[in-house]
């Protein structure tokens, strides 16, 4: 019935395999990698089977029926065959749930990029305030995040920052972040009062492992310098700030957060995997373009996806037509209802359902 979760439990019992070959358990590496996957592959094996023994049941208790022939015994099986079959039916709707979420659901970590876009000061400022608000959604939620790569400006803002999040439903639920941030307001750096238009552009990529991502040392070239930016003597003398450029691809990735070059290698090499795993997942949503966008996924950076506008406390994701007007609370974290309201709209297209209606806050109904 659901040929894409029978892909992942084959992939699921692949791995159970790998996991008990001895060349793999004597590599810590590939090991640690397999059981990420593994891990994040158990919520979607572990209904399946269910469902898969469900239906045994279902048959072998219909064959039952089919034999008996008392009549206390007949009524005694028909009674658990309904509740198998009722059961049945609630794991359909289970499983459904299951492939309109996609591969999210099986992903654990991921890396956030955030950089300042067009607007100067305010826009690093902006840059500043989305990092804050998905910290606080982070901390909210009990997950776990660390800072790969931090470039602040004079005045406080951001340039960039990358940062990896993990934790139980972490890419899933931020999945639809990437895009084009618009901010409306009056900047701290005006002072006549008016209102600024300036953007930050956020990127959310699920964190490759290295089995999922192989990369040729062939194929890399690496740059070390000096780290840039405040730190002190010490940071600035060292040649810690690693570079990387993926030659085949033309990606470049530089770390300069840590003050071990040896550390900072592996931060970006990190960053780069998710970057490739990107680009290929890219490559397929462009393919099947032509068939059906997904609105909310394309993951495009360019695409403005979100305005925030702090003289009305108003904010609107252009992509679902939801407008809500409590930004004071959703700058401290509280992003549950976009979340939900872009999660479900996805679920809805993926599933074929069209014209799905949102609400925003004062009542109005607008359709995509």
């Amino acid at each position: 019935m659901f040929p894409s979760l029978e892909t992942k439990l084959k992939r699921y019992e692949e791995l159970e395999l790998q996991l008990q070959d001895p060349e793999v358990l004597a590599d810590i590496t590939t090991m640690l990698a397999i059981q990420r996957e593994h891990g994040g592959l158990t919520k979607v094996a572990m209904p399946v089977r269910e469902f898969h023994a469900l239906v045994a049941d279902i048959d072998a208790a219909r064959m039952m029926l089919e034999e008996e022939t008392d009549s206390e015994a007949r009524e005694y099986a028909e009674a658990e065959l309904e509740a198998l079959e009722a059961r049945k039916l609630q794991m359909e709707s289970e499983l459904e749930d299951l492939v309109a979420a996609g591969d999210s659901i099986t992903r654990g970590s991921m890396i956030m990029e955030i950089r300042a876009g067009t607007g100067g000061d305010e826009a690093a400022l902006f840059a500043r305030d989305l990092y804050e608000m998905y910290t606080k959604l982070i901390e909210i939620r009990g997950w776990k995040s660390e800072v790969i790569e931090f470039n602040v400006t004079e005045l406080g803002g951001l340039k960039e920052v990358t940062l990896s999040i993990s934790g139980e439903g972490a890419f899933h639920q931020l999945q639809f972040e990437s895009g084009g941030h618009r901010v409306q307001r009056v900047p701290e750096t005006e002072a006549q009062g008016r209102i600024h238009t300036s953007a930050a552009t956020v990127a959310v990529m699920p964190e490759a492992t290295e089995v999922e991502i192989e990369i040729n040392d062939a194929d890399l070239q690496i740059d070390t310098m000096r780290a840039g930016g405040p730190g002190g003597q010490k940071v600035n003398k060292i040649e810690s700030a690693v570079r990387i450029t993926h030659v085949p691809s033309g990606i470049v990735v530089k770390c300069q957060d840590e003050k071990s070059q040896h550390k900072n290698r592996a931060k970006a090499m990190r960053v780069l995997r998710s970057r490739l795993l990107e680009a290929r997942q890219k490559e397929v949503h462009d393919a099947r373009a032509e068939h059906r966008r997904t609105l909310v996924g394309s993951g495009d950076r360019s695409q403005r996806i979100r305005t925030y506008n702090f003289p009305q406390n108003r904010i609107t994701d252009h992509r679902i037509n939801v407008t809500l007007y409590k930004l004071d609370k959703i700058v401290q974290g509280d992003l549950d209802e976009l979340i939900e309201a872009l999660l479900e709209f996805d679920r809805q297209e993926r599933l074929g359902g069209a014209g799905t209606a949102a609400k925003s806050t004062d009542g109005s109904v607008s359709k995509k």
